[in-house]
């Protein structure tokens, strides 16, 4: 399976709802008048002290903590699946109240049984972001260190919050109506896009609608949440002055949706019109497909990472985003052009407008310096202290006569 371009993220086959807010957040429903039949999704709850370790090459591994996994269940003929219900554990192990028990898994996606697989919700994702470039320098260049060469970017580490720790969006999955073809959800905070979620039919949504506070959120979203108490509400307004009959009300009320569908567009531009996509094959289901995807890591625009299911005709049957901060995207862009030019430092430096001191401060900044021989490193930071330090000795001292 090999990895395609495409722009933006199609929601084909979704209608968009009148939003609900509750303090910052904002939640958008995705309505879909023909559920997909063929294809269902229920969640397995993990024990809460158990850790995953998913074995990803003879001596690597990924290490995460997983409140929940999803399992698809599909059909080849074209008739219903049936959709599991939720299980508090997986029957076929048992808890150990007393510490963590490790759960080894041999990949992120993995068949659980003839026609059904279990894959981490959102760890797809994020395992591709981990990926960039973690072999490290593909040359032996003089300035990288013998770990740099030997173990590259291992190991790699990335933070995130849980959706318990994001204020009020407990409260609000909580009392958001679910309407009755109701399928998924783009959820905003503070009016700026933190994730989208949707699945292919609504029994399924409802089912896995909680499992939205066991998901992990960036910084941003975090951030937001403290920051701003509450999102304006947005009223759709009809024009009293031209409804003379029911067909001139019905009139206005499609118009309205028109224009609320258009504005959640605008809104959710970052990930609906993004530019270059990356999208990797992952696991082949029947007539669908599990990818992942990756953003153009464009430092100026908003990057999103995720995975989701399409059909043989390309629409969308499940989505869960995850939105890069800005120093995870600087982060990722910065491995990108390393790549480019072959780790070089000087070609890089040149590509991107800056000299061998400047990249070397750019990779610290970014969490890369230990990759740096020291005496690189070091001399880099100390020169760029130094203006600092002579600005410092040169100031005046006030006297008193």
């Amino acid at each position: 399976m090999t990895a395609t371009a495409m722009d933006g993220i199609d929601l084909t086959g979704l209608t968009v709802a009148p939003d609900q807010t509750w303090g910052a957040v904002r939640l958008v429903p995705l309505l879909r008048p023909a559920p997909i039949t063929d294809l269902r999704l229920h969640a397995r709850l993990y024990d809460p002290d158990e850790l995953s370790i998913v074995h990803t090459g003879p001596r690597s591994a990924y290490v995460s903590y997983v409140p929940h996994a999803f399992v698809a269940t599909w059909t080849t003929d074209d008739t219903p699946a049936a959709a599991y219900g939720t299980q508090l554990r997986d029957p076929a192990t048992t808890g150990d109240p007393t510490g963590i028990r490790l759960a080894i898994r041999h990949r992120m996606a993995h068949r659980d049984g003839r026609q059904r697989l279990r894959f981490l919700p959102l760890h797809l994702a994020m395992e591709g972001y981990l990926a960039l470039q973690f072999g490290g320098p593909p040359v032996a260049w003089q300035e990288w260190t013998r770990h740099a060469v030997t173990r590259g970017l291992s190991p790699r580490v990335e933070a995130s919050y849980t959706g318990t720790a994001v204020p009020g969006l407990d409260d609000a999955l909580r009392v958001f109506e679910i309407y009755p073809d109701q399928c998924g959800m783009v959820l905003y905070v503070a009016d700026t896009l933190a994730a989208a979620f949707v699945v292919s039919h609504p029994d399924d949504y409802r089912a896995l609608h909680p499992t939205l506070l066991q998901d992990f959120y960036g910084e941003l979203v975090f951030h937001y949440a403290h920051l701003h108490r509450a999102a304006p509400g947005f009223t759709a307004r009809l024009d009293d002055s031209v409804v003379a009959s029911v067909a001139d009300l019905r009139a206005q009320l499609a118009q309205a949706r028109a224009d609320w569908a258009a504005f959640h567009t605008v809104m959710a531009g970052g990930l609906l019109t993004a530019q270059r996509l990356t999208v990797t094959p992952v696991y082949r289901m029947g007539r669908f497909t599990l990818s992942r995807f990756r953003p153009a890591l464009d430092p100026v625009t908003e990057n999103h990472i995720g995975e989701m299911i399409t059909d043989d005709t390309g629409q969308l049957a499940y989505l869960k985003t995850f939105r890069l901060s800005a120093a995870q995207t600087r982060r990722g862009y910065l491995l990108s052009r390393l790549a480019a030019h072959d780790w070089n430092l000087d070609a890089t430096a040149t590509a991107l407008g800056t000299d061998r001191q400047g990249i070397a401060l750019r990779l610290d900044n970014a969490g890369f310096g230990h990759l740096l021989r020291p005496d690189i490193i070091d001399a880099c930071r100390n020169h760029a202290r130094k203006p600092h330090d002579d600005a410092t000795r040169k100031r005046p001292t006030s006297r008193r006569g």
